[in-house]
């Protein structure tokens, strides 16, 4: 029998965070929720999601979240994973971290 698969959505930084995870449940720390086994897509190919790879970064090394649960928008039991994103709290649009352009010069 597979595990099941949630798709959580939490605010963070004025931001809406989606991400998929194996565990979720009530942390033994009062008003929060843990959420464990981060499931990340593995690309070997050319195309790689930028939103993808800054959640990685950013969660690399990390076993459990525990998210105060006022932080939790939604918490979906899904059949299959989707796209990883960082989205504008107000907007709801992608936020995708621009290509770094050189300085203007004076």
């Amino acid at each position: 029998m597979l595990k099941p698969l949630y798709k959580v959505s939490f605010l963070n930084l004025g931001k809406v965070y989606e991400l998929y995870a194996r565990r979720v449940h009530s942390g033994s720390l009062w008003g929060f929720t843990e959420v464990a086994d981060l499931v990340f897509d593995v690309h070997d190919g050319v195309v790689v999601d930028p939103t993808e790879e800054r959640l990685r970064d950013e969660f690399a090394g990390t076993r459990v979240l525990h998210l105060p649960m006022q932080c939790i928008l939604r918490i979906e039991e899904v059949e299959k994973k989707g796209q990883s994103a960082i989205r504008d709290a107000g907007s709801g649009e992608k936020v995708v971290t621009p290509f770094p352009l050189p300085a203007k010069p004076r």
